[in-house]
């Protein structure tokens, strides 16, 4: 008899039979009330193989996914299938054996998105370990440099870090995030790391709020200064997200970040951005930095490159026998997953034909324009903020918030929450015009339909 086909095998497993199946030995009270059919979701139009029903992707599998689903370029691209089958069908350490399919894409990565100033690279999978090894790198380059200066000892295991920051729920990583939400860090040990207040800017950016975010600026910096001050040639990496996004979508002058990148150099401390959330063209520019014109000395990365890692400047090259010129400083077994590389190499070239990084800043522009035209039809939404694709906007409370997320998921559209009260948007790139006002029309109608639940409550209170 004939072997079963792999598609008739995932056939057995029909979509109203998944929650069951997964909920056996995984906790989904936490994932989407929809099972994702792979074949027929299409760009931003993701359809439940369960229900039949199709949403507006203005979630973007938490910003991770550039180009929509099946995306024509690569479900008709056989030679970009053939490769990605031939990474597939073999596991290869990327670590210790070079192969061309690695040397494709890093010479692709390098002409579309890896900046001149940013010359060293090292991948892995996952953001967070991207975020480890930044860590590392900082940590080996400030012993080494208190070495020089006369230390005996191995000082410099520190990190300086904002509120609100999310940079993941590893081990060095669990010390730095302290978003809202508690149960992400909570019962885990961490270090005693310093930690300044973030200055985020409200919207509209008005003479008051100029006003009151310059006074936020010199509190934050006040706060760095002592904390350099207190803790001597301890402090290793000044760390950040250029936009924080788990913690609020919450974004800071240029001014600032200059000022925090002058106050690291001056006690010899590296910069790092956390872009695994805000790179790969969501801004309008392929890394928000660039957006905002403060080159790191670091940079993490993950989400929309498939693979994750790290970029890294010449400021490394001030000492000796740093982390990129010495082996299996920073290593893992897989150094990154070759597919994904196959899989980002493509999506680079696509970006790079259809300019989607131009369309992602237009098409944000339109996205900013409609969010402001919310908030002057509902009272409740306030502080719209955003750069291209990555939106934002509040609403009066968390109840508030997370019942207008499940009344526009009812209505047809995805959107992710963040922060205390904030709906953000994280849609694929290749987003159009018409579908982000499908998806705001969504979103009016889980207004609307918050706003009667609230009212109903009301009158029976």
């Amino acid at each position: 008899m004939p072997s079963p086909s792999s598609a008739s095998i995932a056939d057995t497993v029909t979509p109203n039979r998944v929650r069951d199946v997964l909920s056996k030995h995984l906790l989904t009270k936490g994932m989407m009330p929809m099972v994702l059919d792979m074949d027929e979701s299409q760009g931003v139009r993701l359809r439940d193989a369960d229900s039949g029903r199709s949403y507006v992707d203005l979630f973007g599998f938490y910003a991770s996914n550039p180009l929509g689903m099946n995306h024509p370029k690569l479900t008709q691209d056989d030679g970009f299938k053939a490769r990605l089958m031939d990474a597939a069908l073999n596991k290869v350490t990327n670590s210790d054996v070079m192969t061309q399919h690695m040397g494709r894409f890093v010479e692709t990565f390098d002409r579309v998105g890896i900046p001149e100033y940013l010359p060293y690279t090292f991948f892995i999978s996952g953001g967070a370990l991207a975020i480890e090894n930044a860590l590392k790198a900082a940590f080996d380059w400030k012993v080494r440099k208190n070495f020089a200066k006369g230390y005996r000892r191995e000082v410099g295991h520190e990190v300086l870090h904002l509120d609100q920051a999310f940079h993941g729920r590893s081990g060095y990583t669990l010390s730095l995030t302290n978003t809202a939400d508690p149960r992400k860090t909570m019962h885990f040990p961490t270090f005693d790391w310093p930690r300044i207040t973030n200055p985020k800017v409200r919207f509209p950016l008005d003479e008051d709020e100029v006003e009151r975010v310059g006074a936020h600026e010199e509190r934050a910096l006040q706060q760095a200064k002592r904390f350099f001050h207190e803790r001597k040639d301890r402090i290793a990496a000044v760390i950040l997200e250029p936009i924080q996004g788990e913690g609020g979508d919450n974004h800071f002058r240029p001014s600032f970040l200059h000022r925090l990148k002058a106050l690291a150099h001056e006690n010899d401390a590296l910069l790092v951005f956390d872009e695994v959330q805000s790179g790969v063209g969501i801004t309008g520019q392929f890394w928000a930095h660039q957006a905002l014109g403060v080159k790191p000395d670091i940079l993490a990365f993950g989400k929309k490159t498939q693979v994750c890692g790290i970029l890294a400047g010449r400021k490394l090259d001030e000492v000796d026998d740093h982390v990129f010129q010495v082996p299996s400083r920073i290593n893992s077994t897989w150094g990154g997953n070759l597919v994904d590389m196959v899989r980002f190499d493509r999506i680079l070239e696509i970006i790079e034909e259809d300019d989607l990084v131009a369309h992602a800043g237009a098409a944000g522009d339109h996205l900013h324009e409609a969010l402001h035209e919310l908030a002057a039809q509902y009272p409740a939404v306030t502080n719209v903020r955003g750069r291209g694709l990555m939106c934002a906007f509040d609403l009066p409370s968390t109840e508030h918030r997370d019942a207008v997320k499940q009344h526009t998921f009812k209505a047809g559209a995805i959107v992710l929450g963040c922060g205390e009260r904030s709906i953000r948007f994280r849609s694929p790139l290749t987003i159009t015009p018409e579908e982000i006002d499908e998806g705001v029309a969504c979103i009016k109608e889980g207004l609307d339909a918050a706003a009667e639940a609230h009212d109903m409550r009301a009158a029976h209170a």
